[in-house]
C-alpha cells in the first residue's frame, strides 16, 4: 500500500466557508504523515459555485486539482468527473469520498493507509461518522438494505459511541464521504447511477451494487469522522410549501420518486414497499402532527423542525 495513490474527491457547488475548513484540515491531516506516505491528491470537483471557491483554493491550495461542472453534475456527475480524472489521468489506486462538511483527526488517514494495505481490494472501506454538534453521537457506521422486508437503515444513527461500534462492522451499503474504494470496482461495475440518483442514493445505490456483485463492505471504527449535517439536504422546516417540495425536489433525502425508484431496483417482495410507506407515513404524519401541537401552543426545538 505504500506504492499506491489515494484521490480524495470532494464535490462542491458554493460553500466556501465549508470548503476552506475542510481543505484546511484536509492538508493539516495528510502533512502528519511521512513524506513516503503521501500518496494524497486533493481533487475538487466544483460544479458551477459562483462564491469565488476556485479562486480561494487556486491562492491557498494550488496544490489541489480543480475539475469544473456547470451546475448540472450534482454528486453524482461530480463524483464519476472525479473518479475518471483519478483513474485515466493521475493513474491513482483509490479514489476516497469526501465532503467539504466533514472533519477529521490526525490518526485518520495514517490508519486509512494501514487498514488498506491489510485489505483486499475486493473489500470496499467505511469510516464511522459522527454528528459534528454532538461529537460523540453516531451518525452511520455504514448501511443495512432487507431486499424482502425492505427495512433501510444507518448502523448506529443516533447512538452514543459505545463499545458494540468499536468492532469493525459489515454493511450493505456506505454514505458518500469516508468511503475508500479501490479502482478495480469501477472497472466490473460501472460508475455511479447519475442519471437515476444525481444527488441523493447515488452513493447506496454504488455501494448497493457492489456488494451484489460480491465485493465486502466494510466499516473501521478506527476512520472516525465529523460530519456538519446542517450544510446537507433539504428540510420542511415545519413549512407546508417546504415539505412539499422536499417530498419532490433533487437535493432532498425524502424524495419520493428516488426512494421508489431504489426499491424498484432492488427489493425482491412487495412487502418492502410497505417499509417505505411507513417511512412517509411518519415523515408527513410527524409533520401534521407538530402542526396541531403548534395550535396548543407547543413547540419543536430547532432540531425537530427537519
Amino acid at each position: 500500500m505504500n506504492e499506491a495513490n489515494i484521490a480524495v474527491l470532494i464535490p462542491v457547488h458554493n460553500g466556501l466557508h465549508f470548503t476552506s475548513k475542510c481543505l484546511k484540515d484536509l492538508y493539516h491531516q495528510i502533512n502528519l504523515l511521512s513524506n513516503e506516505t503521501k500518496k494524497f491528491t486533493i481533487v475538487v470537483i466544483d460544479d458551477g459555485s459562483t462564491d469565488k471557491s476556485q479562486e480561494w483554493i487556486k491562492a491557498n491550495y494550488p496544490e489541489t486539482v480543480i475539475l469544473n461542472g456547470d451546475g448540472s453534475l450534482w454528486w453524482g456527475g461530480g463524483i464519476n468527473k472525479g473518479t475518471q480524472y483519478a483513474i485515466d489521468e493521475l493513474k491513482c489506486d483509490y479514489v476516497l469520498w469526501w465532503n467539504n462538511d466533514i472533519h477529521t483527526d490526525g490518526d485518520y488517514f495514517r490508519n486509512l493507509l494501514l487498514i488498506a494495505s491489510e485489505t483486499e481490494e475486493n473489500t470496499i472501506i467505511g469510516s464511522k461518522i459522527y454528528f459534528a454538534d454532538k461529537p460523540e453521537v453516531i451518525w452511520s457506521m455504514g448501511g443495512i438494505f432487507d431486499t424482502r422486508s425492505g427495512r433501510k437503515y444507518t448502523i448506529g444513527m443516533l447512538q452514543k459511541d459505545s463499545e458494540q461500534f468499536s468492532r469493525p462492522i459489515e454493511a450493505d451499503w456506505l454514505p458518500g464521504m469516508g468511503t475508500l474504494i479501490h479502482r478495480s470496482v469501477f472497472e466490473k461495475i460501472g460508475y455511479v447511477n447519475a442519471t437515476d440518483f444525481p444527488q441523493y442514493h447515488g452513493d447506496s445505490d454504488f455501494t448497493f451494487r457492489a456488494k451484489l456483485a460480491g465485493y465486502r463492505i466494510l466499516v473501521s471504527p478506527l476512520l472516525k469522522i465529523w460530519n456538519d449535517k446542517s450544510n446537507s439536504g433539504l428540510h420542511h422546516y415545519n413549512s407546508f410549501r417546504l415539505l412539499i417540495k422536499s417530498l419532490t425536489d433533487i437535493k432532498s433525502n425524502n424524495n419520493v420518486k428516488k426512494d421508489v425508484l431504489f426499491y424498484h431496483k432492488y427489493a425482491t417482495s412487495p412487502v418492502a414497499y410497505i417499509a417505505l410507506a411507513h417511512k412517509y407515513i411518519y415523515y408527513i404524519g410527524g409533520f401534521f402532527k407538530w402542526k396541531i401541537l403548534s395550535l396548543a401552543g407547543f413547540k419543536k426545538r430547532d432540531s425537530q423542525l427537519k
